[in-house]
């Protein structure tokens, strides 16, 4: 029976989510399988990815295939480095301790570039937000100071038919009161 570690389709249209599981090769995508091991949401930034690695790392030891995107999500999460160093181990190339290090400084290099990364999105996302608030009391000044100025001008031609008014109306008594001839 040919194993394969490979996702297995969840969510809704256009909003997938995933379980890593391990399946008969001849299975459906979406149907039975023999062991679930985690689960892979990307509709998050940076991508959820929750794994067992443990019982990843016992499937591969024992011959299961990962697909592509399985083999990148094991990547990923350090399973493929792990195998590749027990392999090491068992070559006699490394020493269990050798191989303990190893993996945990790139666990630290990978877990660092992540914390990296969100600290980055949340600072542009503080930016974004920022600039869209100097955008807004922008425009809110420049409309402020639009109604000021219509207000000015309504101001101003209201006081000359005012004037206009009070000129005509002047005028109108003016003839009025001189004598005819």
């Amino acid at each position: 029976m040919a194993v394969k570690i490979r996702l297995q389709r969840h969510g809704k249209k256009n909003f997938a989510f995933f379980h890593i599981v391990v399946a008969d090769s001849h299975a459906k995508r979406d149907g039975r399988y023999i062991e679930q091991i985690g689960s892979y949401n990307p509709n998050t930034n940076p991508a959820t990815i929750v794994l067992n690695s443990e019982r990843a790392l016992a499937w591969l030891n024992v011959g299961a295939e990962p697909t592509l995107t399985a083999r990148r999500i094991l990547s990923y999460e350090g399973v493929l480095l792990r195998h590749h160093l027990n392999g090491g181990i068992a070559k006699g190339a490394l020493t269990q301790e050798q191989a303990d290090k190893k993996y945990a400084d790139w666990k630290a290099q990978k877990d660092a570039k992540i914390e990296a990364k969100k600290q980055g999105l949340s600072k542009e996302a503080a930016a974004k937000a920022s600039a869209a608030k100097e955008a807004e009391i922008k425009v809110n000044a420049e409309r402020a100071e639009a109604i000021a100025k219509r207000k000015a001008e309504a101001e101003e031609a209201a006081r000359k038919a005012a004037e206009e008014a009070a000129a005509a109306a002047a005028e109108a008594e003016a003839p009025a009161e001189t004598p005819a001839e």
